[in-house]
């Protein structure tokens, strides 16, 4: 089973490296769901480790409908995060309905062309789910990251497998959301191919205390041998 690692800055995508992880996600701001990392983040993590890393792209926090001028962005961050060589992209589309927005979810899946396409998250907000998983098979996306619309992928174990079940060879589904060294086992028993987990913990803060400051997190190396123990 393939462990990819949710890593939130340099630090994290080198303990994933370092314990053995097979590929990352890298992102921003863990704490609001995750956003597109910085460029120089990309670059420093392209260039220095070794490790697959797939680029979150997802401009802001919050709802999966974006503005036209939030999809530019988007569709920018694709092309810079290619250029830096990254090895895969993660995204996706919502319309106001709830559903797949098709027309740009093809757009980004085209522009990320020929790296692969995870849809993320946005698919926990979906209202049919088995339809979405069809739709976004027919548009190529390579696989699917999913807590099977609950709070955790282990309360969305159920519609995880149901998908898992339909799901083609075509493309992957791939539980995440809470997933750690108590519960992994669960979900290679259950018979998936792949799984993601942040396996991050606390940092402590230095220094004085700030009016901005919000609790930082890093992945931690001892988590993830944990979890690859268990799969």
């Amino acid at each position: 089973m393939l462990l990819e690692i949710c890593a939130n800055s340099f630090q994290s995508a080198k303990n994933a490296q370092e314990a053995g992880a097979h590929r990352i996600e890298l992102c921003s701001e863990l704490s609001v769901g995750g956003i597109t990392p910085s460029y120089g983040l990309l670059k420093k993590v392209v260039e220095t480790l070794s490790i697959e890393a797939f680029v979150l792209i997802r401009p802001r926090s919050g709802n999966f409908v974006y503005s036209a001028a939030e999809f530019e962005v988007m569709k920018r961050d694709i092309e810079v995060a290619k250029q830096a060589g990254c090895h895969g992209i993660v995204s996706g589309a919502l319309t106001e309905d709830f559903s797949i927005d098709i027309q740009r979810t093809q757009e980004l899946i085209a522009l990320s062309n020929p790296l692969p396409f995870t849809f993320h998250r946005a698919f926990d907000e979906v209202s049919n789910p088995e339809e979405a998983l069809e739709q976004l098979a027919d548009l190529g996306v390579t696989r699917i990251l999913s807590s099977g619309q609950k709070a955790s992928a282990e309360n969305g174990l159920e519609l995880l497998i149901k998908l898992n079940r339909r799901a083609t060879h075509n493309i992957i589904i791939m539980p995440g959301g809470g997933i750690n060294p108590s519960n992994a086992k669960l979900f290679k028993q259950a018979g998936f191919r792949e799984i993601h987990a942040s396996a991050s913990k606390p940092i402590e803060s230095v220094g004085m205390p700030s009016i901005f400051e919000m609790q930082q997190t890093v992945s931690d190396t001892g988590i993830i041998k944990a979890i690859l123990n268990e799969i």
